[in-house]
């Protein structure tokens, strides 16, 4: 098969397409170096956090260490997650068009050759998170179950997206097992907000897939919600904001946090505004744009801290 017709069916014109070694490509794929979006929505709860903690505690020495260590640990652990979620779903990705052309089930790579892969990144993941304390390392462990657990809930569950959300907002914890060693009422707040954002984000997602998932029987929110996505996104997203609110008042944060959760939030109302389900591409847009908001309330965070670290 010719490299043109291995290329992953929503992910063409991208730099593997371009300039990655022809031997690389299967493998970028399938960590989604062609698609990075869900690195960054991965990162966002883990920088979030990171920023938080460090306002929380006025000290921000550990925080360029962190924004760094998580961003390579949010792309190569959700590598490590996609090539995962490909292994136990090449059959299932064999009867979608969009994913029909996926790595595995294009012949590209052996689902061994995908098991090699996924080990090697877990590796690296270790690394990143060694460099952290005892607390840490042992909550980012905790995860893995997880996301282990997450490729099969789709076969069983009109919630899938529930589980993502768990797996997905882990790093909400993350910055706050660095900073104090622990995790408080703040952390499961903003843990809480975050999978309400990613149930909702992730649904826009899904709805590129509706018709595929009721023929093969895969479930998800997309298919649940239906015409109600619009108002499900609303409660969704407005149940975010309100918890990652809590989070910040209990955290004692000054203005800047405040305007930066302004702006998350009128993002998300301009996402529901636009949502229109009958229009995947229209989805699959909306549900990028929330690395844009993630990286508003981002902003607010980390001028907080700063602030209040100086």
């Amino acid at each position: 098969m010719s490299d043109a017709a291995a290329r992953v069916a929503d992910a063409t014109g991208n730099w593997v397409d371009r300039s990655a070694p022809l031997w690389s490509r299967p493998y970028l794929r399938l960590s989604r170096f062609d698609r990075p979006i869900g690195s960054w929505l991965l990162l966002m709860p883990c920088w979030w956090s990171a920023a938080l903690a460090s306002g929380m505690a006025h000290d921000i020495h550990q925080l360029p260490k962190m924004i760094a260590l998580f961003f390579i640990g949010a792309f190569v652990m959700r590598g490590a997650g996609c090539t995962w979620n490909d292994i136990t779903d090449r059959d299932l990705d064999a009867k979608v068009e969009r994913t029909r052309s996926r790595p595995i089930p294009a012949g590209q790579v052996t689902a061994k050759q995908a098991f090699a892969f996924l080990v090697l990144q877990a590796l690296i993941g270790l690394v990143v998170l060694l460099q952290f304390n005892t607390f840490s390392i042992a909550t980012g462990i905790a995860s893995l179950g997880i996301v282990a657990a997450y490729p099969f809930m789709k076969r069983i569950t009109y919630w899938p997206q529930s589980v993502l959300g768990l797996a997905f907002s882990w790093g909400a914890l993350m910055g706050f097992a660095v900073v104090f060693g622990g995790i408080d009422a703040t952390a499961l707040l903003l843990y809480a907000g975050s999978i309400c954002w990613v149930i909702a984000y992730d649904t826009l997602y899904a709805h590129q897939d509706t018709e595929d998932d009721a023929l093969i029987g895969v479930k998800s929110t997309a298919l649940l919600f239906g015409e109600r996505t619009q108002a499900a996104l609303a409660l969704f997203y407005g149940l975010a904001v309100l918890l990652i609110g809590a989070a910040l008042l209990l955290a004692g944060v000054r203005w800047p946090a405040w305007l930066g959760l302004a702006a998350f939030a009128l993002h998300l109302v301009w996402q529901v505004a636009r949502t229109d389900i009958s229009d995947s591409a229209l989805c699959l847009r909306l549900f990028k744009s929330n690395r844009d908001a993630g990286l508003l309330l981002f902003a607010g965070l980390l001028v907080d801290a700063i602030m209040r670290a100086a």
